[in-house]
This record gives structure tokens, C-alpha cells and sequence, in this order.
């Protein structure tokens, strides 16, 4: 296990030199131009999911989105990892861009629609990721389908532990009113905020148009520390520092419960290292897929 903050990867994505060494500003990274994807709509009980998959032999990737975004959040990770070599497979949950809203009497859950996406597009086993929202979704689909699992990767993730003890730790992170605060100020880090307005329009854009729905989706399992334990899937668990949802700390008490774990921090990052920090977050999660791809 690398222990949290032992591996702190700083602007230049090498480790952040110790003693205050001066560091280069945080670099403007432009979206790249995205390789070509087939789109469709995958049935899921009363509804359905919007998808986009890169295709070919390549072994599949699954990204899971946080709840302040949907299936369009992954730009820098879709053509990255498709030049690589995998499938790369983003969705939208339901509720969120192009598909469906939930029944507000039979919502279903985000793990059962997964599953039901996966048997759709034919994928056996595979890499999972998941980000803040979309990590706790996709801890529900470890504890329920761990046999499909290659690797499971998340960040920000509160997800969806039942512990009293971490439940009020969490509350105490987010004080009233900071649900009333704009989602740019509360999820993306302060130096991405200062150096770059146009990617924070552009997050802000997708932020706008992801949801259509009130209605939410329950998770499917309410579990402890104990059930975490038992987990065996290798686990990467990659954060922001500057994270206002759940901080480094948090990621310290989940890493003490996975079997199998590594974690990694980036600095001058908030709650969306996918977005603020790609040239840390695909370099770190490539090497750790290509550890434990079959």
C-alpha cells in the first residue's frame, strides 16, 4: 500500500520535491480532440442509459460520473486511454444528460443499471472507475459484483459507508449552507479556478445541462467497514488535496479498510482530479490499470 501522502504528485506530475522547492505554475491543459465513439441507448428497467464506447479488443474501461456532472465529464480520459489501448466506455445515470429519469416509484439503483449496461454491451470482466457520486455507485457494484472487477479506482468518493463514527466525520466536513455555494466553488480547486476560466466554463457548461431529473437513485447496499474488508479487487484510491468534499483524511480512513489499496494525492486539486489535474490522474490510473489488466 502507498500510504496516502506518501504519494503526492505535484504541478510537473513527478513527486513534489520537500523543503518548499520552487514548482511551475499549474499548467492550462486544453481538452483534446476526442477519438471517434459509437453512441447509443442501453434498455435498463422502465427507461434508459445514454452511452458512449470507444470500442475494439482493447480491455474495457467503465467511467462513472460524479452527480455534479454525467456521461460528458471525461474528455481527457477519452481519447488518453483509447490511444492506449483500452475500450473506453462513459455513460450518463439516469436523471443525468440523455437518459432517462428515474420512476420516482421504482428508481432502481445505479449498480443494477450498470450491470444491466455491461450484459447489453457484452463485457465480461473490466476495469471500474468511478468519481465522487459515480465512486459510491461503483463500491456498490464491488460489494455485489466483485467477480467482474479487473481493478476499482476512485476519487473524491464519500460513497456510501454506514459507520456512525465516519458518518459524522463527513458532516462535519460540510457545514450549513454549503450546498447553497456554486458546484464550480465547491468542486473544483481554488488554482484551477484562478488560472483557468474557460475550463472552469467549460465544467460549468456540463454541470448545467447534466441533470433534468429531481428524482435520485438509492444505493443498493448500506455497508461497514466490515464489508469493505472484505474486498479483495485491487484498488486505487487517487485524490485532490484541496478537496472540500472529502479531503485526504477521508481517503486515509477508507485506505485502512481495503485489502488491497494504493493511494495517490494530487496537489492544488479539488474534488475533480479527472478534470483539474489529467496530467496526473491518466498517468497514475494507466499505470495502476496496467498492473491489473488480464
Amino acid at each position: 500500500m502507498l500510504a496516502a501522502g506518501g504519494a503526492v504528485f505535484g504541478g510537473g506530475g513527478t513527486a513534489a520535491a520537500a523543503g518548499g522547492a520552487k514548482q511551475p505554475p499549474l499548467k492550462i491543459i486544453p481538452i483534446p480532440e476526442q477519438v471517434p465513439a459509437r453512441e447509443g441507448y442501453a434498455p435498463v428497467p422502465g427507461g434508459r442509459l445514454w452511452y458512449w464506447d470507444t470500442g475494439g479488443r482493447g480491455t474495457p474501461i467503465v467511467f462513472m460520473h460524479p452527480g455534479s456532472g454525467s456521461g460528458e465529464i471525461w474528455p481527457y480520459q477519452q481519447p488518453y486511454f483509447a490511444k492506449a489501448g483500452y475500450r473506453v466506455i462513459g455513460f450518463s445515470m439516469r436523471g443525468k444528460y440523455k437518459s432517462s429519469a428515474p420512476d420516482p416509484d421504482n428508481p432502481g439503483t445505479g449498480a443494477d443499471d450498470l450491470h444491466t449496461l455491461l450484459q447489453f454491451l457484452g463485457i465480461d470482466r473490466f476495469h471500474l472507475v468511478g468519481v465522487a457520486y459515480g465512486g459510491g455507485v461503483a463500491l456498490d457494484f464491488a460489494l455485489t459484483h466483485e467477480e467482474r472487477l479487473l481493478s476499482f479506482s476512485i476519487s473524491g468518493s464519500l460513497t456510501s459507508v454506514t459507520n456512525p463514527d465516519y458518518v459524522a466525520m463527513l458532516r462535519r466536513l460540510r457545514p450549513t449552507g454549503f450546498g447553497d455555494m456554486p458546484a464550480s466553488f465547491i468542486e473544483l480547486g481554488p488554482s484551477y479556478r484562478a488560472l483557468n476560466p474557460e475550463g472552469m466554463h467549460a465544467w460549468e457548461e456540463i454541470h448545467d445541462r447534466a441533470s433534468h431529473s429531481d428524482v435520485g437513485q438509492p444505493y443498493a447496499t448500506s455497508p461497514t467497514w466490515a464489508d469493505v474488508e472484505r474486498l479483495r479487487v485491487p484498488t486505487l484510491l487517487l485524490w485532490g488535496d484541496g478537496d472540500l468534499y472529502s479531503p485526504p483524511s477521508v481517503q486515509r480512513v477508507m485506505a485502512s479498510h481495503f485489502r488491497n489499496v494504493e493511494t495517490v494525492v494530487a496537489d492544488e486539486c479539488g474534488h475533480a482530479p479527472h478534470w483539474e489535474r489529467p496530467d496526473i490522474y491518466n498517468p497514475v490510473l494507466r499505470g495502476f490499470l496496467r498492473r491489473h489488466s488480464r
